[in-house]
């Protein structure tokens, strides 16, 4: 079995269309069919059928594409490890990171690193955690950094660091500023929230379902919670960020919290990475660092 062969077939199964997919790969269509072809025969059954005009896996193939992944990255990982130890353990760290965590922890991290090796280059990819976690899978990332979420310990490896606080956030003077309000007295306004597979999306419409009230009318979906702050400001709009936010909303006043228990999340915040994996030197010490930064400022005010 070829490791070409199997290369092709993941990008086959991704795209689900051997004409794009040879299109990517810079491949004849006959050459990736015969690429197909050569390793049904090899596992003795098929791998991919017709559907429509692309093609789609069959259970063995699905099981394959998931072999397939893990030796690529297995192969990734090896030729890192033979490069780092080449060039003195000085590489690159692939970091996924949520929004806060990039914003208020990685430039410390990163500059203390950068002072003790600055032959140490980073890659930074921020977004959402279902997106972090399939960069994870995919070995696009070597760590993701930020909160940990439930199923992670069931998949990868996990360290935990500290805690924090998602809250019901709104503009100064905001109406539900000027009285005492209850949760219902929430489902009167509109809302700026992710998508519903984000697990803090997640975490506030079951809140609201759990009692029997509507689930927030979304005025506004966004997959950048950075940019919630902006879009919240000078209108009536609430939504439902990290406590660390609030002070720093880059929109002139802060933010203000509808201090509510029923609509504050807690949740813990740590490294997950891929288990049984290389870990390259310069990650190793980029996951030491970040959790002394991360402990110091979790303990000051993310609790």
């Amino acid at each position: 079995m070829e490791l070409r062969d199997l290369h092709y077939f993941e990008v086959i199964a991704s795209i689900g269309h051997v004409g794009r997919a040879a299109e990517k790969l810079g491949r004849t269509q006959p050459a990736l069919s015969k690429s197909i072809r050569r390793l049904e025969a090899e596992v003795g059954t098929r791998l991919v059928v017709k559907s429509g005009r692309g093609v789609q896996l069959t259970a063995a193939g699905r099981i394959m594409l998931e072999r397939a992944r893990s030796l690529r990255m297995s192969v990734e990982q090896n030729l890192r490890e033979m490069t780092d130890i080449a060039r003195g353990a000085v590489g690159n760290v692939r970091i996924g990171a949520g929004a806060t965590t990039a914003e208020y922890l990685l430039p410390q991290v990163c500059r203390r690193l950068l002072r003790e090796a600055p032959g140490v280059k980073f890659d930074i990819s921020i977004g959402m955690n279902d997106v972090l976690r399939a960069a994870l899978s995919d070995g696009k990332v070597d760590v993701v950094v930020g909160p940990i979420t439930q199923g992670d310990e069931e998949s990868y490896a996990v360290r935990r660091i500290g805690s924090d606080a998602v809250v019901v956030a709104v503009a100064k003077g905001h109406p539900l500023t000027r009285r005492k309000v209850g949760i219902a007295d929430l489902a009167g306004y509109g809302w700026v929230l992710p998508a519903r597979s984000v697990v803090t999306r997640q975490w506030i419409d079951a809140a609201f379902a759990s009692r029997d009230l509507p689930e927030p009318r979304v005025d506004i979906q966004t997959n950048n919670i950075s940019l919630s702050p902006r879009l919240v400001a000078a209108t009536d709009l609430l939504t439902f960020i990290s406590r660390r936010n609030l002070g720093r909303s880059r929109v002139g006043e802060p933010l203000v919290e509808i201090r509510l228990a029923e609509t504050t999340m807690h949740r813990e915040v740590g490294i997950v990475r891929m288990p049984s994996s290389y870990v390259p030197p310069a990650v190793e010490r980029f996951m030491e660092v970040f959790g002394e930064e991360a402990s110091t400022a979790l303990a000051e005010s993310w609790g």
